[in-house]
């Protein structure tokens, strides 16, 4: 007791080293961020990527390789436009200011976590990381930085992930749903139903909702073929589905891959009905050597509008919102994907700033309260708590038609009582 009369001082400094330390520990080495030791703007608390002026967004995206103009910078042009116009009208609640902070990972998920190293000290959340391996790469860094993410990618396993905003049908939904409109609309049942996926995350989510949908509906999966992201010829995969004699496949694959594994089967006379998973497409096949084929045999398994359909609200005011803050954009569904992808986000902040908590356990919190409108872009997605929510259970299916922009046209929305019975697991 004497001894530390005789030192008042010291023990001031060391009180105030420790406030020091904890402050510190409060950011995990420039990641984490609980919210407690938050400053405030007014009444809205403040952190990590929002200083009390501007909500500093990262994505994680390619934006240079191989798949980088067919979906990072598609995505991320819809991304940017939609903020365009959230800070044009003075930003989230008309005064906050959004900026994205954009990294390369080349679609490497080996890349993704030094990009998310590089920048996760300088943003809020993450509004875009593109692709499932990329995502599941730094999932546990979100999750014990305490940030929000908004996939591009469609697994079922983000529906639980409580530090995920994920948007969209599932891909498993969409294959359950096209499975049911060939089966009980379009003559199918009976016919050998065949998949052909690749390996990996993405393979693996395609075969489960076709396996699912072939439990409910009762039909078995004639053959399944996988191939490496890395092959390039075809031809067994093909014969085995020929051997199967395959009415209908299931394809969950990229799009070059598309135009090879539909065109190497169409010259060895094998043409049937193909479904594709939304990530099979690519404009540039609409005017490829395949294009043709694809005419006849090709649905493709997504939801949303015909681009350029103005009876629905969503889609014309995007087209109004291209119009003004990027006139040369083309129609492509993945921007569109990322226009819906930022609409999403946006609805996140705005509930943030209503429960007065732009931090990252606010926003966080805020993923548990949050409705979004996506204005008929995509199907009704009910968030709230992890185990409470439920993505939407419907999918429109398109056709392949040149003589609409996008060369995408909408055949049919399906919304079958067997997607409705799958469920998700919790994380």
């Amino acid at each position: 007791m004497q001894a530390m009369k005789s030192r008042p001082l010291r023990l001031v400094a060391l009180l105030a080293a420790l406030v020091l330390l904890a402050a510190g520990c409060g950011r995990d080495d420039g990641g984490g961020d609980t919210g407690g030791g938050a400053q405030t703007d007014g009444e809205v608390k403040t952190g990590p990527g929002f200083d009390g002026t501007t909500i500093k967004l990262g994505v994680i995206t390619p934006l240079s390789g191989p798949v980088a103009p067919v979906f990072g910078i598609p995505i991320t042009a819809g991304n940017q436009v939609y903020f365009d116009k959230v800070n044009a009208a003075g930003g989230v609640a008309g005064k906050y200011k959004v900026e994205l902070v954009k990294e390369d990972n080349v679609y490497d998920a080996a890349q993704t976590k030094p990009k998310y190293d590089k920048i996760k000290g300088d943003v809020a959340m993450f509004g875009q990381i593109l692709g499932t391996p990329p995502t599941q790469a730094v999932l546990a860094d979100l999750k014990r930085d305490g940030i929000v993410a908004s996939p591009a990618s469609l697994d079922a396993a983000w529906v639980r992930e409580p530090n995920l905003l994920p948007i969209g049908s599932t891909y498993q939904i969409q294959f359950i749903n096209a499975a049911d409109y060939l089966i009980n609309d379009k003559g199918f049942k009976g016919k050998p139903i065949c998949m052909v996926a690749v390996e990996g995350e993405y393979g693996d989510a395609g075969i489960q909702g076709l396996e699912f949908a072939a439990k409910e509906l009762k039909f078995d999966i004639a053959v399944t073929a996988r191939y490496k992201p890395s092959d390039q010829d075809f031809t067994a995969q093909i014969q085995q589905l020929k051997n199967g004699k395959c009415a209908a496949v299931f394809l969950t694959a990229l799009p070059t891959q598309t135009a090879q594994i539909i065109g190497g089967a169409a010259q060895q006379g094998l043409t049937p009905q193909w479904v594709g998973q939304s990530p099979t497409w690519a404009g540039a096949l609409a005017t490829s050597p395949v294009s043709p084929v694809l005419q006849k045999t090709f649905l493709w398994a997504s939801e949303g509008a015909t681009w350029g359909d103005q009876s629905v609200v969503g889609m014309k005011e995007m087209l109004a919102d291209i119009a003004k803050y990027k006139a040369d954009q083309q129609p492509d569904v993945y921007f569109v994907f990322g226009y819906v992808q930022a609409i999403a986000v946006h609805a996140l902040l705005e509930q943030a700033v209503e429960n007065g908590d732009l931090s990252r356990a606010g926003i966080l919190k805020a993923v548990e309260d949050v409705s979004v409108d996506y204005k008929g872009l995509l199907g009704e997605y009910k968030y709230g708590k992890p185990a409470d929510r439920d993505p939407s259970r419907e999918t429109t299916l398109f056709t392949v038609d040149p003589s609409v922009p996008g060369a995408l046209k909408k055949l049919v929305s399906v919304s079958s009582d067997a997607a409705k019975k799958l469920t998700f697991e919790a994380s």
